[in-house]
Order: structure tokens, then sequence, then C-alpha cells
């Protein structure tokens, strides 16, 4: 066994016992921490598969962005840990069978019959000069361009029904909203500044 692979079922024995306890852990704060943990693992098994740019973008925009605003919102979010504790328990059956119904997925495309080594045998290894950034770009923006632009459109909708959401109008609370057109009539006189006169203090 090569140090590579000890590496390798290192990292991913990490990454599995991260994740389930994403899953399993009641302290939201201690999900999103362990959530981080198996970003970072799944970042060194892509440096293992010589995929630097991708581990590299994982742990910029995933840990250094997204995982620090879910951890703003769950901080500022007032959860009621016994209210989950107690809704837990009734949806365990349904959550058992979601479970099973993804393992078999999983096992069904990852299966012997559909993933080995003999069906897709290891890359040659790159060249000294070989830059996986341009090549995963000419791939992207050739081959799945269509593909590509399909998820661009999914995250605009995606960002414009939060907004949506965010300013619908709720029964009981105030919602502050803009007026594009009042913003855009302000004058820079009396409507925004107010000059006072005082007399000079000795």
């Amino acid at each position: 066994m090569t140090f590579e692979l000890i590496v390798f079922y290192l990292f991913s024995a990490i990454l599995v016992a991260s994740a389930t306890m994403v899953i399993t852990r009641r302290n939201p704060v201690h999900s999103a921490l362990f959530l981080v943990l198996a970003f970072f693992s799944c970042a060194a098994i892509w440096m293992l598969a010589e995929a630097e740019f991708l581990a590299i973008v994982l742990v910029l925009v995933y840990v250094g962005a997204v995982m620090v605003l879910f951890l703003f919102v769950v901080m500022m979010l007032d959860i009621d840990v016994a209210t989950m504790k107690a809704g837990f328990i009734r949806y365990l059956p349904v959550g058992l069978l979601v479970t099973l119904a993804m393992l078999i997925e999983i096992f069904l495309v990852v299966g012997a019959d559909n993933f080995g080594l003999d069906k897709f045998p290891s890359p040659a290894p790159a060249a000294a000069d070989y830059n996986n950034t341009e090549s995963l770009g000419n791939v992207l923006y050739t081959a799945y361009m269509y593909q590509f632009e399909l998820a661009a459109v999914i995250l605009l909708v995606a960002i414009i029904a939060a907004i949506g959401l965010t300013l619908r109008k709720r029964s009981g609370t105030e919602v502050r909203q803009q007026d594009p057109s009042r913003q855009v009539k302000v004058k820079k006189g009396p409507d925004r500044v107010r000059l006072v006169k005082m007399e000079a203090q000795d």
C-alpha cells in the first residue's frame, strides 16, 4: 500500500465521519463546524487527485464564505433546541426511509458493475507544465456550456426568489421596503443634507 493510498483512506474516513456528525449533531453550530471539517477533507482528496484548483476553490468559497454566512445565520437565529429534539423522533421513520432510498441509489450508481478500476483505469501522469485550471475552463465553456448557463439561470432565479420571499408582506410585522423611484428623485439639497449655522465659540 502506497503513501498516497494511505492518505486517501485517512481523509476519506475523516470525510465520512464528519459528514455523519453533520446530520447527527443537534447543535446547529457543531453541525456547521463538522461541515467545515468535511470540506477540508474533501479538498485534501481533490489535491491527491491533482485537482488543485477545485480544492482551493472549495476552501476559499465554501469554507471562507459560505460557511461563515451559515454560522452568522445560525447564531443570529433564535433556534429552539428543545423543539428540534422533540420533532426529531417524530420524523425519524421518514428520515430512515429517505436514507435507505439514497443508499440504494448510491449503490446502484457507485456499485461494482458501474464503478471500478477496470471500467475507469487510472489516467497517465500529467506533464510538469500541465494546467488543470485551463483544462477545466476549456471543458466547462465548450462541452458543458449549456449546462453551465442553465445552472447560472437557476441560481439567478433562486436569488430573485430569496429576495421576493424576504420582502413579502407579513401580517403583524413591519417590513422595510425600498422604492427605487423615490431614491432616484432625491436631490442633494434639503432631501439629503441639512446645514446648521452656529455661532463661533471662544
